[in-house]
Parts: structure tokens; C-alpha cells; sequence
């Protein structure tokens, strides 16, 4: 499996979304002036495919090779900049960017290891990271733990959307339909988990509330 138009397209969609999202968080979270947040947008979008690049010493990684991602991901970011206010309207726009994002680098991810000839569960490991590397130094940057870590259902779709995109490419099904099929799926999973505040299971211990009422406490002691 070689890269494609189909391939290339979905990460430039991924691009722009997640450069959205990480641009829209910084609007919103931490009011950085027009620097922060395209830096933040461009982290972001960019982070990880560079990181999965390095780790499969496909150097140098993609968005210094070709100035389209650069280009679109300053172009996500300066459009969420310019017309935040409009944005913060629709409260749920961050979540949908971040979830179209998490859906097509899973699958492009995944589709650039097979390309290089690692295996499946490879693959499936570097395709969730692809989706999930940006958004953990957005996270990291602006000082809040990682979705990753904590968000519902935000791991788990990434690795489905990999596995499924790596099941297509072994089956010999894999073209147009099966990648956006894939990348779908993740997207569905993940906004079902935001919708309905669905997670996998947290280590056993005290609940936010109760953090929050014993912290109060302290305080007024």
C-alpha cells in the first residue's frame, strides 16, 4: 500500500480540523494572542505525524516536506483566531473538530505503517498515536491533563479506527469507502462517548466532587 490522493486528502482534512480545535482551545482556555494560538493550532494539527514520522524513521516527517500541512494548518488555526467569537456559539464545535481529527489520522496513521512495511499491531499502536499525539501536547502546553488520560472514549476510537483501517488494507478491501467507513466509525464512537459521558473504566478511588468538597475544606480550615 502506497500513499495515495485518498490518503493525502484525509490528512489534510485531519490537518485543518485538528488546527481548529487547537486553536479554538487556546481562544478559549487561555486567550493567547494571534502567535499562541496558531502555534497552539499548528502544534496541535502537526504533533502527531511528526512524532509517528520520527518513530518510524520516515525523516524528515511529512510537514516539512510538503508546505501543504503547513499551509492548512495555519490556515485552521487563523480561522478559528478571526472568527472565534462566531465559534463560541456552538459550544460543541470543539469536540466535533477534535473527533473528525482523532477519525483520519487514525486511518492515515495507520495506513503510512503499513506503507512502510511494519506489522499489524504496529500499525494499529501508530495509528492511535497519530490521532492522539497533537491534542497531548495542546493539552500538555496549555498546563491540563491529556485527554487522552481522562476524556471519554478518546483512546478507544482511535485504536478501533486503526484496527478497522489495517483489517481493510490485510483484506484487500481498502480504497475510498473503507477508509472513510473507518475513520467514521472512530468519529461515531467518539462523539457517542462525549454525548452520553461514556468512558472506560477509572481507577477506583474518590470522585471529582469529593476531591472538590475535601479541597474546600482545607481551605476554610
Amino acid at each position: 500500500m502506497s500513499q495515495t490522493p485518498l490518503l493525502l486528502a484525509l490528512d489534510l482534512t485531519g490537518t485543518f480540523a485538528f488546527a481548529l480545535n487547537g486553536a479554538l482551545t487556546a481562544v478559549r482556555a487561555v486567550r493567547l494572542d494571534i502567535v499562541g494560538v496558531v502555534t497552539l493550532g499548528m502544534m496541535t494539527a502537526l504533533g502527531g505525524g511528526i512524532i509517528r514520522d520520527t518513530l518510524i524513521d520516515s525523516l524528515p516527517p511529512a510537514t516539512f516536506t510538503d508546505p501543504l500541512y503547513l499551509g492548512v494548518a495555519a490556515a485552521g488555526a487563523l480561522v478559528a483566531f478571526f472568527l472565534s467569537v462566531p465559534l463560541e456559539r456552538f459550544t460543541g464545535l470543539i469536540n466535533v473538530f477534535d473527533a473528525i481529527g482523532l477519525g483520519v489520522f487514525c486511518v492515515t496513521g495507520a495506513g503510512k505503517a503499513l506503507a512502510l512495511g511494519l506489522g499489524e499491531v504496529q500499525a494499529v499502536l501508530l495509528g492511535a498515536l497519530t490521532a492522539v499525539g497533537g491534542g497531548t501536547l495542546r493539552d500538555v502546553v496549555i498546563r491540563r491533563v491529556p485527554s487522552v488520560l481522562t476524556s471519554d472514549l478518546y483512546a478507544v476510537p482511535a485504536l478501533v479506527g486503526a484496527a478497522l483501517t489495517v483489517a481493510a488494507v490485510r483484506l484487500e478491501i481498502y480504497g475510498p469507502v473503507t477508509a472513510l467507513a473507518a475513520a467514521a466509525v472512530c468519529f461515531a464512537i467518539r462523539m457517542v462517548g462525549v454525548r452520553y459521558n461514556l468512558g472506560v473504566p477509572a481507577a477506583p478511588g474518590r470522585t471529582d466532587e469529593e476531591r472538590r468538597r475535601d479541597d474546600g475544606r482545607h481551605t476554610d480550615g
